[in-house]
């Protein structure tokens, strides 16, 4: 599914990343674990095309991402790759609906087909009672459900996750976890998510600790 091979990224000098190697299969679970400042965030934006290394080679689905930019990036991005973020970055002026829809608007898929999908995914989250609701009407667990049915409303190949749990109380980043376990056994959805919490580390099929610039698989896992 997704292969980086001997990824490297520095900013003013400073060795963030050095020589990252891994593999992501198709519908597994993935998480990177690591201290604060490690560069957890700065691989991630780099595996999802965000950002782009220094050196090193980064394919998905067989697509060399560092050979797209532009419109062709953009395209790739929207259609194969879905992202969760720690705040929920939901549009305010729009309804719940409106936002899961979005991504499959701008990537110019059938609206029916969009809706129904939207309409699953609501009711796979349990939000559809909140699906006409603004941002602001709804609880912060709900805001984040919402977020994660945007992130899967075109089928992608991969989601990234960057602390999705991490702006939550525990009882709701609890049934968070959950709803990612959900999502990764019955949708067969690869996730690679990024967290510091074990709880949410404990439920991915491989976890990865990044430390000193080495990514190397968890000793305790």
């Amino acid at each position: 599914m997704l292969i980086a091979k001997e990824v490297c990224k520095s900013y003013n000098g400073y060795q963030i990343l050095n020589q990252i190697n891994i593999s992501i299969h198709t519908g597994e679970m993935v998480a990177i674990m690591g201290s604060s400042g490690a560069g957890k965030t700065t691989l991630l934006h780099l595996i999802s095309t965000l950002d782009k290394p220094d050196s090193g080679s980064l394919t998905l689905d067989g697509t060399d991402l560092l050979g797209l930019a532009g419109n062709a990036l953009a395209t790739f991005r929207n259609k194969k790759i879905g992202f969760v973020f720690q705040f929920h970055n939901l549009l305010p002026e729009f309804t719940l609906f409106e936002n899961i829809c979005m991504p499959g608007y701008i990537g110019l898929f059938p609206q029916k087909s969009v809706t129904q999908r939207a309409n699953e995914l609501l009711a796979l989250l349990g939000i559809s009672h909140r699906k006409n609701h603004l941002p602001e009407a709804v609880s912060g667990g709900e805001r984040q459900r919402a977020a994660i049915a945007r992130a899967l409303i075109n089928r992608p190949s991969i989601v990234f996750a960057d602390e999705p749990s991490g702006n939550l109380d525990a009882q709701n980043a609890e049934v968070l976890h959950g709803l990612f376990l959900d999502l990764s056994k019955r949708l067969k959805q690869t996730v690679v998510l990024v967290t510091h919490n074990q709880s949410l580390a404990t439920i991915a099929d491989r976890v990865f600790l990044l430390e000193d610039g080495i990514l190397q698989p968890a000793k305790s896992w």
